[in-house]
């Protein structure tokens, strides 16, 4: 529709399965699928509930009538008993037993947690493409000398293979976060009105053991290991901080390489992908803007910026619960997912085109190597009976002169032509060799790739190869 708002991230930037794990399907579908589980439960536990009943309600697990969950809402205000109703008219024979004991956080915050799970799971998997394609690339430009700089200023060379494996790296850091938090992920539970189950142990004529063994079932029913063992109303809005948390250093890994690819593509070294018929400027046809790595930039500090909320969302919570974390959630967890979503997509369709100019990046490193070779120029030269300070004020003197001028680098022709020196051209020209100078890049590349990168990426022999396509 043009004449409402939609999200740029659903409408642009995700992908339909990410959006989908946020859509009012996927919720409701879960709904009934916790509805079932508790039920069943309760029936393994020893409450009237007959296997016909929860026969029915299988039967009408993923055929929602939102027609009338809807207009009942608009009735009674009130979503989840609006979608108690409606089930309950599928089912006119389980009706009765819909959401028994059970308070709304029963259904809300148990898919809220089931969905993060699922959505975590989903950027693993594509962080684990975005390693590997990174990987292929450092591995096929690891011998590659390449300008190396510090406070973007030119430093000791490195090669193009080596500064990939610095973005690897932090990639690599956001995977363990992501597995760790997936593995440490638990269900509420049914937990009841303030998280003292008072409700169950009416049900279950004050047996405690019951209480515990329901939430252990709801947990093995609907995949997980555990529940918490003790909440509010609500889990801990903590686990959403710390979900956040996770996807906001996902992308401050991808705003340190989307920068460093635009600076490398103003260097022209490096330059992302670029289609055919792209167009770089509206004024400048000859432009060829760093767009995609700019877009990485921009959703990245969205959601860098979107950490605060679940923060500051868990440390207001109220004693056992209040909700105003619940229009705050509508937003900050799912615009999270969606933003990282499509920067995982930016990061993988970048780092698989990335085009690499190899004789600007030589010729670039070769007008700054003579500099960096001053201090073993000088090093020989007092070995052959010259004074450092004398040998240091003469290169001083022309490092200024070749700046001031603005041509090209002929500092080893001044040195060779200057008798205090002692040295050929021909062997300042030998001695002038970028490899000689990027210490064990290539080694520390292929140790690296081998030694860290291969055992971390194991785990995902069978997750398949992705390629992401940007239209927008």
């Amino acid at each position: 529709m043009r004449d409402t708002y939609e999200s740029p991230l659903s409408s642009r930037y995700a992908d339909p399965e990410m959006k989908y794990l946020f859509s009012p399907d996927k919720k409701f579908k879960t709904w009934r699928k916790l509805w079932i589980a508790l039920a069943e439960a309760e029936q393994e536990l020893g409450l009237p509930i007959t296997q016909e009943q929860i026969d029915e309600l299988k039967a009408n697990a993923d055929n929602i009538n939102y027609e009338e969950a809807e207009a009942r809402e608009k009735v009674v205000r009130h979503d989840v008993m609006s979608h108690v109703y409606a089930y309950g008219l599928q089912c006119p024979k389980a009706k009765g037993i819909i959401h028994l004991g059970a308070t709304s956080c029963y259904v809300g915050d148990n898919t809220d947690i089931i969905i993060m799970t699922e959505a975590l799971k989903l950027v693993e998997r594509k962080l684990v493409n975005v390693i590997r394609q990174l990987s292929r690339f450092a591995d096929a430009y690891k011998d590659l000398p390449t300008l190396a700089f510090t406070h973007f200023q030119p430093a000791q060379p490195t090669t193009v293979g080596k500064r990939a494996t610095l973005w690897i790296q932090d990639l690599l850091m956001d995977l363990e976060d992501v597995r760790y938090l997936i593995g440490g992920m638990k269900l509420l539970g049914c937990k009841g009105t303030t998280g003292t189950q008072a409700s169950f142990l009416e049900l279950f004529d004050g047996d405690h053991e019951k209480c515990r063994r329901i939430d252990r079932l709801i947990a093995e029913k609907m995949g997980y290991q555990d529940c918490f063992a003790v909440s509010g109303q609500t889990y801990s809005r903590k686990l959403d901080s710390r979900v956040v948390s996770v996807l906001a250093g996902i992308a401050q890994s991808a705003s340190k390489f989307s920068n460093d690819i635009r600076l490398l593509q103003h260097l022209k070294e490096i330059e992302e992908p670029f289609e055919k018929n792209q167009i770089g400027s509206s004024a400048m046809a000859y432009k060829r803007n760093p767009m995609r790595s700019e877009r990485m930039t921009s959703l990245s500090r969205y959601v860098m910026a979107d950490v605060l909320n679940p923060y500051i969302t868990a440390a207001t919570q109220w004693f056992e619960r209040t909700l105003d974390d619940s229009a705050n959630k509508r937003l900050s967890i799912p615009e999270a997912f969606l933003a990282v979503d499509a920067i995982l997509n930016l990061y993988l369709n970048i780092s698989d085109g990335l085009v690499v100019y190899d004789k600007v990046i030589r010729a670039h490193l070769m007008h700054e190597l003579p500099f960096m070779m001053t201090e073993n120029i000088m090093m020989d030269a007092v070995k052959r009976g010259g004074d450092r300070q004398v040998l240091h004020e003469k290169i001083r003197e022309a490092s200024q002169i070749i700046k001031s001028s603005g041509g090209p680098n002929d500092l080893l022709e001044r040195i060779a032509a200057d008798p205090a020196f002692g040295v050929t051209l021909e062997e300042l020209q030998e001695m002038c060799r970028p490899e000689r100078y990027v210490g064990r890049a290539p080694q520390q590349t292929e140790d690296f790739l081998r030694d860290t990168v291969a055992p971390a990426l194991a785990p995902y022999d069978q997750v398949g190869e992705e390629r992401a396509e940007i239209n927008l």
